[in-house]
C-alpha cells in the first residue's frame, strides 16, 4: 500500500482579504509592531475609490504557524513577489510607527526590480530611516514589553489574558528586533512621501519626523490632532490626507464608499 503523499503547502496569505478587482486604486496597510492586519478593523473597506488592502505578515493571527521574517529586507523580498499581480493600478502604502518602514523597503525593492512604484507612501508616527532606530519600546525588556502589549491589546478591544500576552510577546519582540536591524542610512526613496505626525504623540513626537524631507523630492508633512494610537480609529482628518495626496485615483462617487468593517 502506497504511503500518503504530503499535501502541497498553501501559498503564503499576505493579504487578510482578497483585493477588489473592480477598485480603481489600492492602499496596502502595514500593521503596527506586535499586531496583525486585524488591527485595522475600524477602517473602512474603501477610502473613496481606494480599496483598503490589509497586509498580514507571518508569525501572527492566521499565519501564527509560520516563522517570523526577521528583517524588513526578507519581508519585502517575499512581499514584492506576492504583490506583483495587484500592482496593475495606482497604489499606495500606509504604515504607522514600526509599520511605516516596511513600506519604504518594499518600495526600494520594487524600484530595484523595475516594477511599478506606489503613488505615495504614507508614514505615520515614525522617524526617517536615517534617524532611527528610535522609540521607547526599543529600550524595554521583556517584562516591560509584556505590560505594553497588554495596553495595546486593550486599545484594540481585546482582553489581555495570559496565553494571549505570551503569544503576542514573541511577535512583538521579533518585530522590534527587525526595526532595530533596519539601518539603511540616508536613502532616496523613489516615491512621494506624506509624513503624518500627531499633536499629542509622546512616543514619536512630530518634531522628530523632519528627516523625511531628506528622503524624497516630493515630501509633505502634516500634523493631525491626537495621540500615538489615534490612527486606529481611522479619523476623518487622516482619511482626508490620504485622499488628498493619492490624487485623482482616489476620487469616486459617494455611493462607492463602503461601511466600516
Amino acid at each position: 500500500m502506497n504511503s500518503p503523499q504530503p499535501r502541497p503547502k498553501k501559498p503564503p496569505r499576505w493579504l487578510l482579504r482578497r483585493p477588489d478587482p473592480h477598485a480603481p486604486a489600492r492602499i496596502f496597510m502595514f500593521p503596527y509592531s506586535g499586531c496583525g492586519a486585524s488591527m485595522y478593523q475600524a477602517w473602512p473597506h474603501r477610502i473613496g475609490a481606494i480599496d483598503v488592502c490589509l497586509i498580514q505578515p507571518p508569525a501572527r493571527q492566521n499565519r501564527i504557524a509560520e516563522p517570523h521574517y526577521e528583517t524588513y529586507d526578507n519581508m519585502a523580498r517575499d512581499l514584492v513577489e506576492y504583490l506583483r499581480p495587484y500592482l496593475d493600478r495606482p497604489f499606495a502604502f500606509f504604515g504607522h510607527c514600526g509599520g511605516a518602514l516596511p513600506g519604504v523597503e518594499v518600495t526600494r525593492q520594487l524600484a530595484a526590480a523595475g516594477l511599478p512604484l506606489p503613488e505615495r507612501i504614507f508614514v505615520s508616527g515614525q522617524v526617517a530611516p536615517h534617524d532611527g532606530p528610535y522609540g521607547r519600546l526599543l529600550e524595554l525588556d521583556r517584562n516591560g514589553l509584556r505590560t505594553e502589549l497588554g495596553h495595546i491589546i486593550t486599545r484594540l478591544g481585546g482582553e489581555p489574558s495570559g496565553p494571549l500576552i505570551e503569544m503576542g510577546l514573541e511577535v512583538l519582540v521579533n518585530d522590534l528586533e527587525a526595526n532595530k536591524r533596519y539601518s539603511p542610512g540616508r536613502i532616496t526613496i523613489p516615491a512621494g512621501i506624506t509624513a503624518i505626525g500627531w499633536s499629542e504623540d509622546i512616543e514619536i513626537p512630530s518634531k522628530l519626523m523632519g528627516g523625511w524631507q531628506d528622503t524624497s523630492a516630493d515630501c509633505r508633512f502634516v500634523e493631525l490632532n491626537g495621540n500615538h494610537f489615534e490612527f486606529l480609529s481611522a479619523p476623518e482628518a487622516l482619511l482626508d490626507e490620504i485622499r488628498r495626496d493619492f490624487g485623482e485615483a482616489a476620487e469616486a462617487p459617494a455611493e462607492q464608499e463602503q461601511a466600516v468593517g
